[in-house]
């Protein structure tokens, strides 16, 4: 995150040491050859913050404007840049939590940090970050105004599109959580409503509130998170360490449900045990002949051989998802391999011939739009890690808004 020009008046110097010498005002004088008044007048000068100058000249770059999203957690304004009001940005106005240390939760804190620390174009872009009087965080998002890729699924009546679309989102996804995992970032929520669509047809990963970093392998995880129709089923077993695979069972997940349409591993009401029965139907019962060490994790539960349900071939697959072909359907297998040891990285995905071979994906201008996305965008930005939208009419798997407090544990 970049600071304001004047960030640039505070620091002078840096010493070999590493020590930052401050000072609040330039000389063209040595030290030394100040005079005596001058220094006691300096001393006897009221103390300036700077850092309360520094937040307000940040937050006076930006305007306001309309609201577009509220809830419980966070309110979502558009706003524009006080010198060129063409300029637009999406503002998400964290509100203070009493129940809280500082009135900040956990949230809030990992995705100021990891939106600092990513910088790549497929994950949304975090400008800066103001304190208001009353201690209101102030996210300065980049502007995304073509709402997510869950509102191009569910319009199944107004919008079209084919697997040269289907390819390009998919990249743009798999190039995001690349980066996360490069940078040693879980994301651990990936599903299409966390996925922003900018003006240019670009998909951008968002909501980084339930992410974290690769752990030490001696500290134990949490396995209450991710969304559970995009959970994998290590954590449905409770597994105390995972890693990136977690994240690419859930871009299968989302892989599936832009060409089917509907959500791929879903149930009602989705309990930990009628999820794992829609994984063991779809993909295949996990033993230790296709899983080993499955039956050490703490939450495995053994079944009856009679109730085993195969691992689903190649065969099974292509009757599903023929429209993305062979190497798609390969693909899409790998991300949804039972064990995780065993489940494509996104290096290995991203270098899968599916990208390669006919038809190519589509050009970022060429992609569906849709209208009403800065509403949506408004409505996806105001939400906190693992809450699920409200979901539209008609759909099959509705259900209510729900929250997942254990997810928010690190």
């Amino acid at each position: 995150m970049a600071l304001s020009p004047a960030a640039t008046m505070v620091t002078d110097s840096v010493t070999k040491a590493g020590t930052v010498k401050l000072s609040a005002f330039s000389t063209q004088k040595p030290l030394e050859k100040t005079s005596a008044a001058t220094i006691k007048s300096l001393e006897s000068a009221p103390l300036v913050n700077l850092a309360d100058q520094l937040n307000d000249a940040e937050r006076r770059k930006y305007v306001k404007g309309k609201k577009l999203g509220s809830g419980q957690y966070a309110d979502v304004f558009s706003a524009h840049l006080s010198t060129n009001p063409s300029t637009l940005y999406a503002i998400k106005k964290i509100k203070v939590i009493e129940d809280f240390k500082d009135g900040i939760t956990y949230d809030s804190l990992r995705e100021i940090r990891f939106l600092q620390e990513l910088r790549h174009p497929n994950i949304i872009l975090l400008h800066t970050v103001y304190s208001t009087k009353n201690q209101n965080l102030n996210l300065v998002l980049e502007y995304l105004p073509g709402g997510d890729l869950l509102q191009l699924i569910q319009d199944t009546g107004g919008t079209h599109y084919g697997m040269a679309d289907i390819k390009a989102w998919m990249a743009m996804l798999c190039r995001g959580v690349y980066w996360c995992h490069s940078n040693f970032v879980l994301h651990r929520d990936i599903k299409p409503n966390n996925l922003l669509i900018a003006a240019s047809g670009e998909i951008k990963l968002a909501d980084f509130g339930l992410a974290r970093s690769f752990a030490d392998p001696a500290q134990p995880m949490t396995y209450n998170t991710i969304t559970k129709w995009y959970r994998p089923p290590e954590l449905y077993y409770q597994a105390a360490h995972y890693g990136g695979a977690v994240d690419v069972w859930s871009v299968g997940c989302v892989f599936a449900e832009l060409v089917g349409r509907r959500v791929f591993l879903g149930a009602i009401p989705d309990t930990d045990v009628n999820m794992v029965g829609a994984i063991c139907n779809a993909v295949g019962t996990p033993t230790e002949d296709n899983w080993p060490g499955v039956s050490k994790l703490r939450g495995y539960i053994p079944v009856d051989a009679a109730d085993v349900k195969p691992v689903r071939g190649k065969e099974h697959w292509m009757q599903q998802f023929r429209a993305v072909g062979e190497l798609g359907v390969d693909l899409m297998m790998r991300m949804f391999a039972l064990d995780p040891n065993a489940r494509c990285g996104m290096e290995q995905a991203l270098r899968h011939p599916w990208w390669t071979a006919e038809p190519r994906p589509s050009r970022n201008e060429d992609l569906p739009r849709r209208g009403g996305g800065v509403r949506q965008m408004g409505e996806d930005l105001k939400r906190r890690g693992g809450e699920l939208p409200v979901e539209e009419e008609g759909r099959a798997d509705k259900v209510a808004r729900k929250l997942d407090f254990g997810a928010m544990k690190v």
